[in-house]
């Protein structure tokens, strides 16, 4: 690789870059010459193009990072979280993000499921654990996501849920009185 831009890229954190993020990574060119700085690259093997406006240092990506870049402010919520904390049993190969808009979107082989929720639950920080490049919820935001989406949805395992976060992450989805009772219905019968 060249010095100087791409040795920017090496010394980042981040494995999923914008284009917007490659213009202030680089000091904020013009987009004319980093629309052919990236080609170049692109063309030289070292950036991959992950999908149009989006490029990774090589194809071993986050797909996390990308999937809450692709919309923003986005986050990784619903059964992506609630499979990988075993409070749901089915596999799903593609990742569920909140964000400001619904939309299903494949990227390099991944599907990406983008569900829209309100502005106000999307941008609080309740029960979210920021890790290096991207937002995922807690195992209790996801399941209170799945909730204020969902009406009748079936969870195979709820034992890993502290209802105490329950409880105090509740109040950003404005005091749903249909959520507060399913809330109350599964505690009761699975404590």
């Amino acid at each position: 690789m060249k010095r100087g831009f791409l040795n920017a890229l090496l010394r980042s954190g981040k494995t999923v870059f914008s284009f917007k993020d490659l213009i202030l990574l680089w000091g904020g060119i013009d987009r004319l010459t980093a629309g052919s700085r990236v080609h170049y690259y692109v063309e030289q093997g070292q950036l991959y193009p992950v999908r149009r406006g989006f490029y990774a240092k090589d194809k071993d990506y986050d797909r996390f990072e990308l999937a809450t870049k692709i919309f923003t402010p986005s986050y990784v919520s619903f059964e992506t979280v609630l499979a990988r904390v075993g409070i749901t049993f089915q596999f799903y190969g593609e990742i569920f993000v909140a964000s400001y808009q619904s939309r299903e979107i494949t990227c390099d082989g991944q599907r990406y499921h983008f569900r829209k929720i309100k502005d106000a639950v999307l941008t609080s920080g309740a029960g979210m654990e920021n890790r290096e490049n991207y937002s995922i919820a807690s195992a209790e935001r996801a399941f209170l996501d799945v909730l204020y989406l969902c009406k009748d949805y079936h969870f195979d395992n709820i034992l890993p849920l502290n209802w105490d976060k329950v409880w105090e992450i509740f109040p950003v989805y404005g005091g749903n009185r249909r959520m507060e009772r399913k809330i109350n219905e599964l505690q009761r019968h699975h404590t």
